[in-house]
């Protein structure tokens, strides 16, 4: 009898669990009908519910054009709900599996977007911190990605774009190493200050930085003892910058972000 019990119990439980189980209401449905709606939502700005019928897309249909559609839908769906990692998680999914798909340079783009994006965020420009003070990973992370996309698709219709977002980033990219060159000179880091200032040279040279960096390397070599290099890159500042008035005055540290020199 108390087995009986147990028994029925048990079945009255499973039955209350499966009464409350929320419906699905897109059983039944094509897979035209399903990324029809994902779409709508998404235009519509439910994210939400737009990443959960692109997911059940997937399940159900995950092989076809649909379903790569979905993917690349997913990785755009996570940009604009400001989830950049997942963005990108999906973005790279994408490639892993469709790295031949007529699409892939807008992956890419997208990468590259949401890299740019997370850089120039509503906090940072809120509180007027300039691009050049911030860590630069972000930054970095756009600019390769657009570079890859410019070098695997150079006729790209994201292509142009892509290289003025990265002339925009190489002088944030430019003006972050002078920040810290010039840190390095307040804190007498001397060499530190060097290295920091060559890589303006070297990988910045378009970025409007270079009198000053090849400035902050005179004066360096010169409190290193190393007259000779001191000599030398007076002598390119002098060629290349003859109305520099670092040749007739040494460079000192003014501790002003970057822009304020230049503006």
């Amino acid at each position: 009898m108390k087995k009986s019990f147990v028994a029925l119990l048990a079945v009255v439980l499973m039955a209350g669990c499966a009464s409350v189980e929320p419906q699905d209401e897109t059983r039944g449905w094509t897979v035209d009908q399903i990324y029809a709606e994902a779409r709508d939502e998404l235009n519509g700005g439910n994210y939400t519910r737009a990443l959960k019928l692109y997911e059940t897309l997937q399940a159900r249909f995950p092989y076809g054009r649909h379903a790569q559609q979905a993917l690349m839908d997913q990785a755009y769906t996570h940009y604009k709900d400001s989830e950049p990692e997942l963005a990108i998680a999906a973005a790279n999914r994408f490639l892993r599996l469709y790295p031949a798909h007529a699409s892939a340079d807008y992956m890419y783009y997208l990468k590259g977007l949401v890299h740019f994006n997370d850089d120039t965020s509503f906090l940072a420009r809120a509180t007027g911190q300039d691009i050049s003070e911030r860590d630069p990973k972000a930054a970095r992370e756009s600019f390769n990605d657009f570079r890859e996309l410019i070098a695997r698709y150079p006729q790209s219709r994201y292509a142009e774009d892509a290289t003025l977002k990265m002339q925009h980033l190489a002088a944030a990219l430019g003006g972050h190493e002078m920040h810290v060159a010039r840190y390095y000179m307040k804190r007498e880091a001397w060499l530190a200050a060097v290295n920091r200032a060559q890589s303006v040279v070297q990988e910045y040279a378009n970025t409007g930085h270079n009198e000053e960096a090849l400035a902050i390397m005179e004066q360096a070599y010169g409190k290193l003892g190393m007259t000779a290099l001191q000599a030398d890159t007076r002598r390119i500042l002098a060629l290349n910058f003859p109305q520099s008035a670092y040749l007739t005055q040494p460079w000192e540290y003014r501790g002003q972000p970057w822009w304020k020199f230049w503006g």
